[in-house]
């Protein structure tokens, strides 16, 4: 996915929600016919790092707080760019656009929310927010016909909010934002997806241009990436720790059973015995830190589930990854001690105090 942020020339050719709709039509018919690009939409936000919100309004419902929603407005063939499935109803048509209809497409979590087990399709919605803004439509109510599926539209990591999709037509107001789905890399359609700006305007500003993996890397990723980068080096310390302590407490163990290993050894314990009973007395070590670890992890994973974003915090798979790794660890500790344990001379044992 390419997204195109365009600022049009400040001038009286783009003053009114018709002439913006022309300009962005030549565009978007000019974009589609570029080579690699599968569809291509108008919209007003960057899906999926958010976008404008608004207060609404639905006649016939009380409510004691004030409810709100996303708002987006984009052309029809923004559905089909962003993969969203139709659940009821219809999606926007060209004429909705070319007409400027008062007609809106919600999500699934905004039709739960607002119309629960009711009908959303007829109901209307007034968008408060576009009675504060200059050349958009005021005390308008616009008429729900359609539901699609939920998308992550607020970041990586929240959950889908509440959404509806309007025909960008209906005002002049505000930037617009070119989305174009390819079937190569959309690095790669850059610079041809500038040149049909321009030839539509040359004075058009491309104000940002870039593919959806660099979008998130630069909006979403950076922050989870030091956190995870941070987090990683503590983890890191953590283990040189445990790894320390396993080894400093088993040396000092064997230090203790010096004689006793020396007796063992005069009486006929093979080296491997001596070997097998100080890992074994480390194994016992490392299975009840590791079940201490466990179980207070799973008592402290409520904090951490809204940090976690594709994972659960329970995932069994990475507990069991951890578990493995202190294990592993813990018993190449306890290996070097075990190892001088089961090559102690006797002779030497039996005189050590």
């Amino acid at each position: 996915m390419l997204y195109t942020r365009i600022v049009p020339a400040v001038d009286d050719r783009y003053d009114t929600a018709v002439k913006k709709k022309l300009f962005f039509e030549q565009i978007l018919q000019r974009v589609k016919a570029v080579p690699g690009v599968i569809n291509a939409t108008v919209s007003l936000s960057m899906p999926p790092l958010g976008g404008a919100g608004s207060y609404i309004t639905i006649p016939g419902k009380t409510h004691t707080e004030r409810w709100e929603s996303m708002v987006d407005l984009c052309s029809e063939g923004y559905f089909q760019t962003l993969g969203l499935q139709l659940l009821r109803g219809r999606l926007l048509s060209e004429t909705d656009v070319d007409s400027a209809r008062h007609v809106a497409v919600v999500n699934q979590v905004f039709a739960r929310a607002y119309f629960a087990s009711e009908e959303p399709l007829g109901q209307k919605i007034k968008f408060d927010v576009f009675d504060e803004l200059p050349e958009t439509p005021h005390n308008a109510y616009f008429e729900v016909v359609g539901v699609v599926t939920d998308f992550r539209n607020r970041g990586l990591v929240e959950p889908p909010a509440r959404e509806a999709f309007l025909p960008h037509s209906i005002t002049g107001f505000g930037h617009r934002v070119i989305l174009a789905k390819a079937a190569v890399d959309a690095n790669a359609l850059r610079a041809s997806v500038q040149r049909e700006i321009w030839a539509v305007d040359s004075n058009a500003a491309v104000a940002d241009s870039r593919s959806v993996k660099d979008l998130l890397a630069e909006e979403a990723y950076t922050q989870p990436q030091f956190g995870l980068i941070t987090i990683g080096a503590f983890a890191g310390i953590g283990l040189a720790l445990v790894l320390i302590g396993i080894f400093s407490v088993m040396a000092y163990t064997v230090a203790l059973q010096t004689h006793e290993i020396g007796v063992r050894m005069a009486l006929g314990a093979q080296r491997g015995n001596v070997l097998k009973m100080v890992l074994g007395k480390g194994l016992r070590l490392i299975s009840a830190g590791i079940l201490i670890g466990v179980l207070a992890s799973l008592g402290l994973t409520r904090f951490l589930e809204g940090q976690l974003s594709g994972v659960s915090a329970t995932d069994p798979l990475t507990f069991f990854a951890v578990v493995t790794l202190f294990l592993a660890v813990g018993l190449l500790a306890s290996l070097l001690p075990a190892r001088r344990a089961a090559g102690i001379d006797p002779l030497f044992a039996l005189r050590y105090e």
